[in-house]
């Protein structure tokens, strides 16, 4: 079939809007008619070309929601019709990582998606007979999309789409990272490091475990003030200051648990000092570029500090996306206020733009 999509055809260029061939589902493989799309960060790193990861021609997009269209053979937990959030992060329910409580990082099929193919080691995407390669086993932003069964989470048809699909991506990592990752504890001090999805998912994840203080930092005002509406009590103009004030505003020994959602290397290492002293715990969910490093002095870990890094918040997608979005219809988690854009797929270029300008928190593709 020919659909529109959103191609990278070389790293540092704008993405090119254009019809491409999408063959039907194989084994194991759903045709999802996509609906709505989010334009993530990931999605700009990826073509900007510092992704040591990256490849090209691709169809980017990853943070995608639709209806299923087609089935391939042996697809058993999803059928036409079906409301679905596409999973970069995919769930077989049988590899070891997946049996395991410890990890959320399915192993049965993370070689091939890395290459940009599905799971059989080839694509579905083509233009003029030459293949496209699929990214982060998604590529959403497209019309429609062919992925492998185990990568859509089928979630309550009552969920308007173009907030399903911010599930996919950013708000479940941020939200994941405070309940799967740190799992805060009740009555706890949370610092969230960075206002942006992730950042504010972490702020409603911490809210929800009954975290008693949580303490957001940007250099946004106007993000600060969402970061109130997701269970924010205190805020910080962020700086080489914070950690000063953050240690000022515990007695001087830190946060049971930071969070680092900015990317910026330095901010980690801010996250990682503002911890407790004894038993604070940072958990690093931005993604920084390629060759960074990120600097920790050892006498911070030595005093009891610890770091851990989370992949999609720990969210097993399958099983805990469909759960979110059920809060998220209990009136639990604020998902309006993330939405700050709503574009066309010939607009998609325009999502980066607002982006780089820290324009809003998420711009949202309408792909019907």
């Amino acid at each position: 079939m020919k659909i529109r999509a959103a191609v990278l055809e070389e790293f540092g260029a704008p993405l090119v809007v254009r019809e491409v061939d999408l063959a039907g589902p194989e084994w194991g493989e759903v045709l999802v008619r996509l609906h709505a799309c989010g334009v993530c960060h990931t999605d700009m790193y990826t073509a900007s070309g510092v992704d040591p990861s990256g490849y090209a021609p691709t169809v980017l997009g990853h943070e995608g929601a639709g209806v299923v269209e087609a089935i391939g053979e042996g697809v058993s937990s999803l059928k036409v019709g079906d409301h679905v959030v596409t999973l970069f992060s995919p769930q077989c329910r049988e590899c070891v990582h997946c049996r395991s409580e410890k990890t959320n990082i399915c192993l049965s099929i993370r070689e091939q998606q890395g290459k940009g193919y599905l799971p059989d080691g080839t694509t579905r995407l083509s233009r003029g007979g030459e293949p496209i390669r699929h990214f982060m086993g998604t590529s959403t932003f497209a019309e429609a999309t062919v992925m492998p069964e185990i990568a859509l989470a089928k979630i309550n048809p009552e969920a308007p789409l173009d907030r399903a699909c911010l599930f996919a991506c950013g708000l479940s990592t941020g939200l994941g990272a405070a309940m799967n990752t740190a799992k805060v504890e009740e009555g706890s001090t949370c610092v969230v490091f960075g206002a942006g999805m992730v950042g504010l998912g972490a702020v409603a994840g911490a809210r929800l475990q009954g975290a008693e203080r949580i303490v957001c930092v940007d250099l946004s005002a106007d993000r600060l003030e969402l970061a109130k509406g997701q269970g924010a009590t205190d805020t910080l103009i962020g700086g080489p200051d914070a950690v000063a004030q953050v240690l000022e505003m515990t007695g001087g020994f830190g946060a049971d648990y930071t969070f680092e959602a900015t990317g910026n290397v330095k901010v980690m290492a801010q996250a990682v000092e503002a911890a407790r002293m004894g038993w604070g715990l940072c958990t690093v969910t931005g993604v920084a570029g390629k060759g960074e490093t990120l600097d920790v002095i050892p006498r911070w870990l030595i005093t009891g500090r610890r770091v851990a890094g989370s992949s999609f918040g720990g969210v097993k997608g399958r099983d805990q996306v469909p759960q979110l979005i059920e809060r998220y219809l209990a009136g639990e988690i604020d998902v309006d206020a993330f939405l700050s854009h709503r574009l066309t797929l010939d607009e998609v270029n325009k999502g980066f733009d607002l982006m780089h300008a820290q324009d809003g928190i998420r711009s949202v593709i309408d792909l019907t």
